[in-house]
């Protein structure tokens, strides 16, 4: 069974990238396509010679990020349908598609949520070249951090579920997660480098169009994975 649901996993990945690059392509190439023409009227004024394109703004903006998209799908697709795999036979009192919805949006926050209100994704023309592998470390290290507080707070809810019931249970887990998500990033570097004169609007159009992609990956992923397992499940309970 394990895998028919890691492939229905991929699948439903697959379909929900699809929406998502729809969704990145109305809101947020328009964002980036003003980002790069701030970095270009910059390096002009600065009497800089531009940087050569190996890769086309078109090709970047079409194949190249349908296919990047569909990759990231597809993996945590995969990965979504192992964790469900292993979550439904222990939260028997959901249904599939239930199950698959608030696994959904489990990853969302701690995958996507989280790390992001820490460390939020920035256009072309910010950040500075010399600090990009601190970034991309911290950022790593945000969602390392975020999985493992996700995990504390599951294992922290089922103790207090055993001991009390399944609501207190919830409150507790949710909590803990909560709590050390607000606290612990504190301890890490924090990154400022939005360069003078870069378009507010800009900038933050472009954090909604990044966080607005995830959710409608991670949303229909669930919503499609939970259609395409249940008549897996059902067939299995039918013996």
């Amino acid at each position: 069974m394990a895998g028919r649901l890691l492939a229905r996993g991929m699948i439903a990945g697959c379909l929900a990238a699809a929406l998502a690059f729809v969704f990145a392509r109305l809101f947020g190439e328009p964002q980036v396509a003003l980002a790069i023409a701030f970095e270009a009227a910059r390096s002009a004024a600065e009497g800089a010679a531009p940087e050569p394109e190996m890769i086309s703004r078109s090709v970047q903006a079409s194949y190249g990020l349908a296919t990047a998209t569909l990759l990231y799908g597809a993996g945590f697709g995969g990965l979504f349908a192992l964790v469900f795999s292993f979550a439904y036979g222990r939260l028997s009192l959901c249904s599939p598609r239930v199950l698959a919805l608030l696994l959904a949006a489990a990853g969302f926050v701690a995958v996507v949520l989280v790390p992001d209100l820490k460390y939020p994704p920035n256009p072309p023309a910010v950040g500075n070249p010399a600090t990009l592998g601190l970034r991309t470390e911290t950022y790593f290290v945000m969602i390392a951090l975020s999985i493992s507080f996700a995990a504390i707070g599951c294992l922290m809810g089922q103790k207090v579920a055993q001991m009390r019931d399944a609501w207190s249970g919830w409150l507790c887990g949710i909590a803990v997660f909560i709590l050390l998500a607000a606290l612990v990033p504190y301890g890490l570097p924090n990154v400022n480098e939005v360069p003078d004169g870069f378009p507010a609007v800009v900038l933050w159009r472009f954090r909604e169009a990044a966080i607005g992609m995830q959710a409608v990956l991670w949303g229909s992923m669930g919503l499609i994975f939970g259609a395409l397992a249940t008549p897996v499940l059902a067939a299995r309970a039918r013996g």
